[in-house]
């Protein structure tokens, strides 16, 4: 019996193809009703970098990413419980969170800022980890009720 589902599968040797790497992983990991994303940075999902240098660019890519899994999922941005971001230079913090700021606006999530030395490819300024849930339909109803 499967516990979970794996959305948009893929092996790290495509996308690291520089180094040596071959490992299975997924965007989104579904359990129950709990959404798990693989941390999402500021490149499509064909792998080309958006805005290299800029973070507000970047964040507005990684976001992107973050609605269009969750709603492959079966979920929304409004439904994000948890929030991660990850910043290479402090510098970034405020034009990184005002990003984030307007496309989760109304949502109020908890959230946790790291600043760290640096992310898996040096071009990457952020990234942007996040747990989200896929409602019960009965609270969707009420939902929409108010």
């Amino acid at each position: 019996m499967t516990v979970h589902t794996r959305i948009r599968k893929f092996n790290t040797k495509d996308t690291y193809p520089d180094q040596d790497l071959d490992n299975d992983l997924c965007q989104v990991v579904k359990a129950g009703n709990m959404l798990f994303l693989r941390g999402q940075v500021g490149t499509d999902f064909d792998g080309k970098l958006i805005g290299p240098g800029n973070p507000e660019a970047q964040t507005e890519q990684a976001m992107k990413n973050v609605k269009q899994l969750l709603e492959e999922a079966g979920s929304c941005l409004d439904h994000i419980c948890k929030v991660t971001i990850y910043l290479t230079d402090r510098a970034d913090r405020e034009s990184v969170y005002r990003t984030v700021g307007k496309w989760l606006k109304g949502v109020f999530p908890v959230s946790t800022g790291v600043v760290v030395a640096g992310l898996a490819k040096p071009e990457w300024l952020l990234e942007i980890d996040v747990i989200a849930v896929i409602p019960e339909p009965e609270l969707l109803l009420e939902e929409e009720g108010k």
